[in-house]
């Protein structure tokens, strides 16, 4: 079936009728954000006509709790967050549920990045907390990477050391994530869930943490069914998101494992796909979001 939105995007389900469609929910990274990390203006209006429909909006990411929501400040209360991958999952600034890592584990995984670090990897680790992100590598450039994904970020002296609740593990590879750090973390996978998250980041988190387990929490809180669920992502962290959801969109520039997992593809983050993906399955007149923006 060809796409209302473009002949080059195919099989978006049928319009006639329109599905009941009452969660959304997005990746951030590569899937709502464009190639500068902005949000499109036309996004707010969306919100708008959504929370007038009684649908729900759910940013899912793999960033910290507190950087989603200073990008939804003004409208934070009526979203619901998926943070950390899964680990943290949040609405009107209470936390809904949490998947803690165990201390034994974070010191691990710290210490077999440092261990890479040694052999002349380019790394660095994020310790992912309820109250703060914490960092150990001090540098200008892996600092501007971290501030990208982290509100809250603390200098420490040593990441062992650090006092909070952890949720997850990220490293940040200057390199290639998938052909360096991944393999070096590989022994973890047999009792945790080690991600490839982006090009160059890979997230140490529990067995039971990944953003489709966080969805199905968010689908029974809200009375939702998968068949009510629509679901936008861009990489290998966002599989469980789009089998949690009927109407899972791949972006049109997605890994090829994403493209192939999900049941329809949207214009990629460059085009403004989620948007106007969600106009055309909720039969919103693109144009009448486009002059909400403007008049913002």
């Amino acid at each position: 079936m060809t796409s209302p939105l473009s002949p080059a995007v195919p099989d978006l389900p049928d319009l006639d009728p329109a599905p009941d469609i009452r969660l959304i929910a997005v990746d951030m990274d590569g899937t709502l954000l464009d190639t500068q990390g902005r949000i499109d203006p036309t996004l707010w209006p969306l919100l708008d006509e959504l929370d007038r429909r009684g649908i729900a909006f759910c940013p899912a990411s793999g960033r910290q709790y507190a950087n989603l929501a200073a990008r939804f400040e003004g409208v934070g209360d009526d979203v619901v967050f998926i943070a950390e991958n899964g680990a943290f999952v949040a609405r009107g600034g209470r936390e809904l549920s949490s998947d803690v890592l165990a201390d034994d584990v974070v010191g691990r995984v710290v210490e077999t990045v440092r261990a890479l670090a040694a052999s002349g990897a380019d790394v660095g680790v994020v310790v992912c907390g309820k109250r703060s992100a914490y960092i150990e590598r001090l540098d200008a450039p892996f600092i501007a990477e971290c501030d990208t994904y982290y509100a809250l970020l603390e200098r420490v002296d040593d990441l062992l050391l650090v006092d909070d609740e952890i949720l997850k593990v990220a490293v940040f590879d200057f390199g290639s994530a998938e052909a360096t750090t991944a393999p070096a973390l590989a022994p973890f996978r047999a009792t945790h869930q080690v991600v490839v998250s982006g090009a160059h980041w890979v997230d140490v988190m529990n067995a039971t943490t990944d953003k489709g387990a966080a969805l199905r929490r968010v689908q029974a809180a809200l009375g939702v069914t998968r068949a009510q669920t629509m679901a936008f992502g861009d990489y290998l962290n966002d599989l469980e998101l789009l089998d949690a959801a009927e109407y899972s969109f791949a972006m049109a520039d997605a890994h090829p494992t994403v493209v192939e997992r999900a049941r329809y593809l949207a214009p990629s983050n460059r085009a403004n796909g989620v948007v106007r993906t969600i106009a055309a399955v909720l039969a919103i007149p693109l144009a009448e979001l486009e002059a909400g923006a403007r008049s913002d």
